[in-house]
């Protein structure tokens, strides 16, 4: 893979571009001359120009290119936009004010061809109606189908979706883990610090003292999630806090898991009052109960997605810390496909 390449003999101004090229995980590419340069220009995913070259870059009449930046040192020299201008640069980074743009510049530089994965997120209507359950196999699902998936727990309370899936064991980063980290998340250090099973990654709490997300970790996870994975599956708690919040206004679906008896959709209700205040499409997956899909439906004013029917024997599957079977065929798996094609 092509590296940045940077066009400088300011000696303090390279260490200084070396140093913020190591904080983004990178190494580049040096000339200290626009000819020794022309080789690399069109290749390198970003260009950096140095101050002190950017006149005779200019001058060397370099093809028009996007992702190139002038970089300096002396922000307070006047004529550093006419040389921007001139080098056909996007834009001036000054340091060291500039050095979290200038890491966030070159971690964009050296991700794959982003994808645009979407988000969906899962909510239960009242406690124990199986949300969680519910996302963790619509992750199984489309990871099975081939799609890049990205399982993240947003419950803190919820005891660990890794823990339902019978990984808990399995090593990688937890929520604490990238809370700990300011400014952006890369997608391939994000697929590659997370537990992964085959085309899913899973994002979960460590066990112990119970933190909140901040909306922030949240946001930046999700970005990353849709930049390097083709879905997002988010199973949220029932009490909305920010980083669910930062979800819900992410998504381009959200299942609201609902019981069909009288307190299951009272319940659900009051869950829907509060999601529909931060996202606009939600659907109503229903559980077997009394009450028929008409009344349910009716009664919270949403669409179904369909219903879940029960699945005597998955509690104990998940328990004894196995998969449940997901094939297109069987009942759990061909509604999750259904789930994934609406």
């Amino acid at each position: 893979m092509n590296r940045p390449l940077v066009i400088t003999e300011d000696r303090e101004l390279l260490d200084d571009l070396v140093r913020i090229a190591a904080a983004a995980g990178i190494t580049l590419d040096v000339c200290d001359a626009p000819a020794h340069a022309r080789p690399f220009w069109n290749l390198a995913p970003l260009v950096v120009v140095g101050g002190d070259q950017a006149e005779a870059v200019a001058a060397a009449s370099p093809p028009v290119r996007d992702r190139v930046l002038v970089v300096t040192r002396q922000g307070a020299e006047p004529d550093v936009w006419r040389r921007c201008v001139a080098v056909g640069a996007q834009g001036v980074v000054d340091l060291p004010e500039g050095e979290r743009r200038l890491v966030e510049e070159f971690a964009d530089a050296m991700e794959p061809e982003p994808r645009s994965g979407e988000v969906l997120c899962v909510i239960g209507g009242r406690g124990g109606v199986g949300a969680s359950v519910l996302s963790a196999c619509l992750a199984l699902r489309a990871s099975a189908d081939g799609l890049r998936t990205l399982l993240v727990d947003a419950d803190p309370l919820g005891g660990g979706i890794d823990a339902l899936l019978g990984r808990e064991e399995s090593t990688g980063a937890r929520w604490a883990d990238l809370v700990s980290r300011e400014g952006r998340v890369g997608s391939s250090a994000l697929r590659a610090a997370l537990p992964s099973f085959g085309d899913l990654a899973v994002l979960s709490f460590h066990r112990g003292e119970v933190r909140a997300i901040p909306a922030q970790a949240m946001r930046s996870v999700l970005e990353s999630g849709q930049r390097g994975f083709d879905l997002v599956v988010v199973d949220l708690p029932r009490h909305l806090d920010p980083a669910a919040i930062e979800a819900l206004g992410r998504a381009n679906g959200t299942y609201l898991v609902v019981t069909a008896d009288v307190r299951g959709v009272l319940a659900a209700a009051q869950v829907l009052g509060e999601v529909s205040r931060h996202t606009a499409d939600v659907r109503a997956v229903i559980r077997p109960g009394v009450l028929d899909e008409e009344a349910v439906t009716g009664s919270l004013g949403i669409p179904p997605a369909g219903h879940l029917p029960d699945q005597p024997r998955l509690t104990a599957t998940l328990n004894r810390g196995e998969l449940p079977q997901l094939g297109p065929r069987t009942v759990l798996g061909g509604f999750c496909s259904s789930l994934l094609r609406s």
